[in-house]
């Protein structure tokens, strides 16, 4: 299973400060040297970790591939038909969430996200959603036009109970194979860590995990480089 690596969170600690470092350009490229498949990034309207700059550095020295998260909005669209990541995960965006808090609803914005998908597809943009684990939200998903999917992993990660966390595991499962059986390709992150990532490489339909903070959080005790290979290594397993 491949790994991308979330780089906001680098970000978040130099914006703290108004600093000049840490670089996450430079954890890009360490990621990367340490085995990472992809390199992902969120563009937030309030711009508090992930710069302009940062995205455009980005898009120049990646050489797996970049996967910017954004809003579908009119002021993305125009920032990603410039400098044309590889991926376009749309994603939803409020001002007050400390991290996204759940899936895009998809279903009652379909026609304005097909839409909004074609004009990413027009300039060579493969456009994933990052979606909730259910049926219906998946299917517009393809509806709308979509390459792929990432499944939030979140409610699973967040479990407070065993009994909770296998059902919500279950939900994740049967969300992939019902997105296989439609043709997408799926990929899943969110809230996943050292220590509950097993079950989800378990699921094999699942080319892709997306991990940024609980790498960025081992990093500050072992270093970029060997928090990366160290969930390389859970994800060969």
């Amino acid at each position: 299973m491949k790994l991308a690596v979330n780089i906001d969170h680098i970000a978040t600690l130099r914006q703290a400060r108004a600093a000049r470092e840490p670089e996450p350009v430079l954890a890009a490229l360490l990621a990367e040297q340490a085995g990472a498949s992809g390199i992902v990034c969120h563009l937030r309207g309030d711009r508090r970790h992930i710069q302009e700059i940062d995205l455009q550095l980005l898009r120049k020295v990646i050489i797996t591939k970049l996967n910017l998260e954004m809003a579908a909005t009119e002021e993305m669209l125009k920032i990603a038909r410039e400098v044309k990541p590889d991926t376009v995960s749309l994603v939803p965006e409020s001002p007050d969430e400390i991290t996204t808090q759940g899936g895009l609803e998809v279903i009652s914005q379909k026609s304005h996200l097909t839409s909004y998908i074609q004009e990413l597809k027009k300039v060579g943009i493969r456009v994933s959603i990052f979606v909730d684990p259910l049926e219906n939200q998946i299917k517009a998903c393809q509806e709308a036009g979509a390459n792929l999917i990432e499944i939030n992993t979140g409610k699973y990660a967040e479990a407070q109970t065993e009994e909770e966390r296998q059902a919500n595991l279950e939900e994740v499962r049967q969300a992939v194979a019902f997105a296989c059986r439609l043709g997408l390709q799926v990929h899943a992150g969110h809230g996943l860590d050292y220590h509950n990532v097993q079950p989800i490489v378990d699921i094999k339909e699942i080319s892709e995990l997306s991990i940024g903070f609980a790498i960025v959080a081992r990093a500050v005790m072992v270093g970029l480089t060997q928090a990366v290979r160290e969930m390389l290594e859970l994800l060969q397993k």
